[in-house]
């Protein structure tokens, strides 16, 4: 069979292993899966996967993954479960670690092109000097040092500095001018520090228990205990730039990091050393609210570490905020990848 299908797809021999070994934990497991193992796959609305999977197949280079591409551009319509059926096996890959998911959202910012009393909290481009090593200054120093001024890096002001700290950790949104614009903002670099949670640190304190902390939580504190707040943002050492993003290209949302459109509950962050990006996921997050779907790996996240972790697109504005912000579930995750991909990852003597 798998000979008849890499024929199929006109693919000689094996190309090697989908994943990259950089990063990976020494506990590594691959095991190969069957579709009929999968919760809740027959279930699923097939098609909206496919429109993801094909926002992005076209900008994958590897022959495995670019002749899948040209096969799905030419499927009918109603054929989605069909073709990830024929051309992917499903492999759950594990490093020891429990998995999590949690979910993000492109926030909406209220923002103005110029500073005023209300917009003095600027939107950041990433200064060229930074760009020239791996670590560039803390966020303290960047806020605080003076560095920043007089260089004309902002792409906007904004009102809220604790909704500006969450768009640096969403790594994109939408910022409503006062004109009644709207400019689209992308990730465009870091500083090279290392993230530090702030919920996590406020569990430390003894501030709350980690099943009460959420995006909102959070919110509420800082801007209850202003300086205290002030204090417990620059515990993150690490801070986003931004870029202003070309409108033509995101009329269907925010892009990830394929430089694509993300869809919501379709497109979720992965951690690349583990999940190929592009690839098709099948998610089975657990919870309070179940979720079975297939989504596909079309964005990362500095937060998102391990075989196991995603982080789920809810969507773009407040609402999508608030569904992003409860999420912390177990589960597990399956990547859907080429046939002969995912045989070439099993052991030889198999």
């Amino acid at each position: 069979m798998i000979s008849t299908l890499r024929k199929a797809l006109g693919l000689s021999a094996l190309c090697g292993a989908a994943l990259s070994a950089t990063g990976a934990s020494s506990e590594t497991t691959v095991q190969l899966m069957d579709f009929a193992q999968l919760d809740g796959w027959a279930a699923d609305d097939h098609e909206r996967a496919f429109e993801a999977f094909l926002e992005t197949c076209p900008d994958l280079d590897d022959p495995d993954w670019s002749t899948l591409c040209a096969v799905a551009q030419s499927q009918t319509a109603g054929s989605a479960r069909a073709f990830f059926e024929l051309f992917f096996r499903p492999v759950i890959v594990e490093d020891g670690k429990n998995a999590l998911f949690t979910g993000y959202f492109e926030p909406e910012l209220n923002g103005s092109k110029y500073k005023t009393d209300r917009f003095r909290y600027p939107v950041y481009r990433q200064p060229p000097e930074s760009r020239q090593t791996n670590l560039w200054y803390p966020r303290r120093d960047i806020l605080t040092s003076g560095v920043m001024d007089g260089r004309g890096l902002e792409i906007a002001w904004v009102d809220d500095p604790v909704e500006l700290f969450f768009l640096q950790i969403q790594g994109s949104g939408r910022i409503r001018l006062q004109n009644g614009s709207v400019t689209r903002v992308g990730y465009g670099g870091a500083n090279g520090h290392e993230y530090r949670s702030i919920g996590q640190e406020l569990v430390r304190r003894g501030v709350y228990k980690a099943h009460q902390v959420s995006a909102q939580v959070i919110k509420n504190w800082v801007r209850r205990n202003p300086s205290a707040g002030r204090e417990l943002l620059f515990h993150n050492p690490s801070y986003v730039f931004f870029r202003e993003v070309n409108q033509v290209r995101t009329s269907k949302g925010p892009l990830g990091a394929m430089n694509r459109s993300v869809t919501p509950l379709r497109s979720i962050a992965v951690d690349p050393s583990y999940t190929p990006l592009g690839a098709p996921v099948w998610v089975e997050k657990d919870g309070e609210n179940k979720m079975r779907r297939l989504m596909i790996a079309q964005d990362t996240g500095s937060a998102i570490k391990g075989a196991q972790r995603a982080d789920i697109f809810f969507g773009t504005g407040d609402a999508a905020g608030q569904a992003a912000g409860k999420l912390r579930d177990p589960g597990r995750m399956y990547i859907l990848l080429p046939i002969q991909r995912a045989y070439a990852l099993l052991p030889e003597d198999l």
